[in-house]
């Protein structure tokens, strides 16, 4: 099967599906179970996927030269359910954390929040107070 080029920014280098290809889960027809052959190759449905995400086209928008939009959109439904995508996305953090020169995982969090002065109408068990503020309040 010939393979489509490479024509658009969000489309995968070599180095990044060489990332990207060990952490996608084994074809059907790979499996005990057994399935199809897969119709279109996964590095064509990984960049359209990236395609719809940077872009922000409607999967029905996807140009013609990707796989069929229907295809690519049950794809990363069914690898999103199996926690596919969040491990792509934690070893491309780790990647690029390294690449900085910093550890893979960050070692500080920080976390905000914003009080809002509560209605009258919120009743006294669910505010609270804000000590800087001199306020009741509940917390957004």
């Amino acid at each position: 099967m010939l393979a489509r080029r490479r024509c658009y920014p969000s489309d995968t280098y070599d180095d990044e599906w060489a990332l990207i290809e060990p952490l996608l889960p084994i074809p059907a027809c790979e499996t005990p179970r057994g399935g199809r052959p897969e119709k279109h190759p996964r590095h064509e449905i990984v960049d359209a996927i990236r395609h719809v995400v940077d872009t922000g086209c409607k999967w029905r928008a996807l140009p013609k030269d990707y796989p069929p939009w229907r295809t690519c959109y049950n794809a990363v439904a069914r690898w999103a359910a199996a926690g596919v995508i969040g491990q792509i996305r934690d070893q491309l953090r780790k990647r690029v954390r390294r690449d900085m020169g910093r550890s893979p995982g960050a070692v500080a969090t920080i976390i905000d929040s914003q009080s809002v002065k509560a209605a009258e109408t919120v009743g006294k068990d669910s505010r609270g107070y804000d000590a800087a503020k001199k306020t009741s309040a509940t917390a957004h």
